[in-house]
């Protein structure tokens, strides 16, 4: 599957594998989500925006909002959210006082790794149950997952 095709040209061989691939990296998506929250009022988009403040840390709302894909009204709305649940907070740019920042609170960072680590555990589960030779495969596969996932911005 080295070209970019047009759905219609693709072979029913290349369907049926970005049907399957789709589906299970949806349900698997769907899976962690349930494993990691525990709080109603943490939706997935929250998460999603907290893991990113995690990994890129003091963040203005720009950039913020173009790592998650959304408009800066949206984020501004989501970041007041996590606001209100004292899992991040708002602070001025030391070099530029007009810009605001977005970072962990410590609770808002007690519960990403929480989060992470609940995750983790029904991967390590799950992972336990594979064979030897399933376990290598998919080890051998997460290379060609990496690239499928990675930003093509």
């Amino acid at each position: 599957m080295a070209r970019a095709a047009a759905p219609t040209d693709l072979t029913d061989a290349e369907l049926e594998l970005a049907t399957r691939l789709r589906l299970s990296v949806m349900r698997l998506a769907r899976r962690l989500r349930q494993e990691s929250t525990g709080n109603d009022d943490v939706t997935p988009s929250i998460l999603s925006a907290l893991s990113t403040v995690a990994r890129l840390g003091s963040v203005t709302l720009g950039d913020l909002a173009a790592a998650e894909r959304v408009r800066p009204p949206s984020m501004t709305r989501l970041v007041s959210r996590m606001e209100e649940l004292d899992l991040v907070e708002r602070e001025q740019d030391d070099a530029d006082r007009r810009v605001v920042r977005v970072r962990l609170t410590m609770p808002g960072r007690r519960f990403v790794d929480r989060s992470r680590t609940k995750k983790n555990e029904y991967l390590v589960r799950r992972l336990a149950g594979l064979t030897a030779a399933e376990a290598a495969l998919l080890e051998q596969a997460l290379p060609v997952l990496e690239r499928l996932v990675k930003d093509d911005t």
